[in-house]
């Protein structure tokens, strides 16, 4: 700002210029026997004085080219020096004189920020109609609000959720992203508006609750604090329809579930559905969002991180989070149950153990594949044990800190085949894409008495690695991780055998782009995941 102040005369070396005007002999001669200012400040003052043929730069001499002052250019090049600068510097620029603020109005200025900075792409020359400026849109709407766009979890029990703020042409909209129907974890994702901004008129923006059935609404948002902000709707009364509860209830569950409560012949069922109802139905879209991360990617990984929907049995579809940490993987659920709520890790993958599956007819023996990955079990606990340290497995009554004890493993007959480069080497990934190129891999079915949501598995997956699933009772009660074997099918979906539960997963990847989703570093994201783990723990 010093800088650009000096660049028309004024600012900071006008102000020394009147000083030197009101000194006496006497201050005048004490200031001559100061020392000499930092010689680099001496050359930007004067360069910048000279930009704007001002004071301060020595006089040219004969064979020194011609300067030409930064006001003397013409307003249309000023004009595209200016919309290439970052929006948030252009009102410093205002206050340098009144040639740039005036300039500073001229709409192409902002049009372009609003396209390059917010991805505005429609024609900003229909808000002329209303009397709105891209100026105005660029002030009063995207830069004030700019805060909440990205991926945001809202505070709601153990369900959460995954809300995704965007700019949507004149508005900003708060997208609640919804797993498909159940069992169908191949389809897209559906989403349903909670929320709106935009402005009218020339003044504030204007929040608007999308909630309900009767249209928008008037609403608040208020930013609580970085990475969290709030949403309330002042008329709640457009929440509620002319059957009464009933006639929302059946409403919520063609929308939630894409059927009717009638279509549902599970007891326990039909219980989780009518107690998530009455359980989210009461925030009446009041509620706090606290933001995650898009996980970051490594080369090395064994396939690209990201979202992905999943099947959980007699609780449907749910969202979750895999991501990468050096020689493990993790699941961490982005909406959740009663059981294992939002934020808590769901699965965890040990990329160090890969585990050799038998042929399709020995898999088709679920003591078969116990028997395989208690093996790979035990043997993961037993060199737990020995990093550990005798004086910490007396403590712990030999138990792994991450897997409870569950009784003793059978013998071990073989040791389990693993296959791959060592830990950290990135063999397994590289393997993993030599057969997604080559388009082989090994015959996969589903062991005899394992359940699944979803008949419509992949019958061919890449490789199998050890791991451990989040089980727990009613409530997130007696929580314990349990084996299980992850299996990787191709880049876009892997499965996960719970060994106790004799139950399989399925997950699909989110296929969708995400704007304002990146960590700012990978630090960020380790902090965000256990600030989301924290809430439900």
């Amino acid at each position: 700002m010093a800088v650009c102040a000096r660049l028309c005369g004024v600012g900071p070396s006008r102000g020394c210029r009147r000083r030197q005007q009101r000194r006496g002999p006497a201050e005048t001669a004490a200031a001559d026997s100061e020392p000499d200012t930092d010689p680099e400040e001496e050359r930007i003052e004067a360069g910048a004085a000279t930009l704007c043929g001002v004071g301060g730069g020595r006089s040219a001499g004969p064979s020194s080219p011609p300067r030409c002052s930064l006001l003397e250019l013409p307003p249309e090049l000023l004009v595209e020096i200016f919309a290439s600068l970052p929006g948030t510097d252009l009102p410093n620029l205002a206050q340098v004189c009144t040639k740039f603020r005036r300039i500073l109005h001229t709409d192409t200025i902002w049009r372009r920020r609003c396209r390059e900075e917010y991805g505005v792409c429609e024609n900003l020359r229909k808000l002329e109609i209303t009397g709105v400026s891209c100026r105005d849109v660029y002030a009063k709407l995207l830069h004030r609000y700019r805060h909440i766009l990205g991926l945001w979890q809202p505070d709601i029990g153990p369900y959460g959720g995954l809300l995704n703020v965007v700019v949507d042409g004149f508005f900003i909209i708060g997208w609640m992203y919804l797993p498909p129907h159940d069992p169908h974890v191949d389809d897209p994702m559906r989403f349903k508006p909670l929320f709106r901004i935009h402005l009218m008129e020339r003044k504030s923006a204007t929040v608007e609750c999308m909630y309900g059935h009767r249209g928008p609404h008037n609403g608040h948002i208020q930013i609580v604090k970085k990475d969290e902000f709030s949403t309330k709707c002042n008329q709640t009364d457009h929440h509620r329809m002319s059957g009464g509860r009933q006639e929302e209830f059946r409403t919520w569950l063609r929308e939630e579930w894409g059927r009717t409560l009638e279509d549902i012949f599970h007891e326990h069922m039909q219980e989780l559905i009518l107690m998530k109802f009455i359980y989210t139905s009461q925030y009446d879209n009041c509620l706090t969002y606290r933001r995650i991360y898009l996980p970051p990617s490594r080369p090395d990984d064994l396939i690209r991180p990201g979202l992905f929907k999943g099947t959980y049995g007699s609780h449907g579809l749910e969202i979750v989070m895999l991501s990468f940490h050096g020689q493990r993987a993790r699941g961490t659920k982005i909406t959740g149950d009663p059981n294992i709520p939002a934020g808590q890790q769901t699965v965890e993958i040990d990329l160090r153990h890969r585990i050799q599956l038998p042929d399709v007819e020995s898999l088709r023996d679920f003591s078969e594949l116990s028997r395989i990955v208690l093996e790979v079990r035990e043997q993961v606990r037993q060199e737990e044990q020995q990093e550990d340290g005798p004086e910490d497995t007396e403590g712990r009554g030999q138990q792994s800190p991450r897997e409870p004890q569950l009784g003793p493993a059978p013998p071990c007959k073989e040791p389990p085949a693993k296959l791959g480069g060592e830990p950290g080497d990135g063999g397994a990934a590289a393997e993993a894409e030599q057969l997604a190129h080559s388009g082989q891999g090994q015959p996969f079915v589903l062991p005899a008495g394992v359940s699944s949501r979803n008949e419509d598995y992949p019958r061919t997956c890449r490789m199998c690695f050890y791991g451990t699933g989040l089980i727990a009772g009613h409530g997130f009660t007696s929580p314990e991780r349990t084996p299980g074997v992850f299996i990787l099918f191709d880049e876009d979906r892997f499965g996960f055998i719970w060994l106790e539960l004799k139950s399989f997963s399925l997950y699909s990847r989110v296929q969708a782009a995400f704007r304002n989703a990146d960590a700012p570093s990978p630090q960020a994201f380790e902090e965000m995941l256990k600030n989301i783990q924290s809430l439900t723990s």
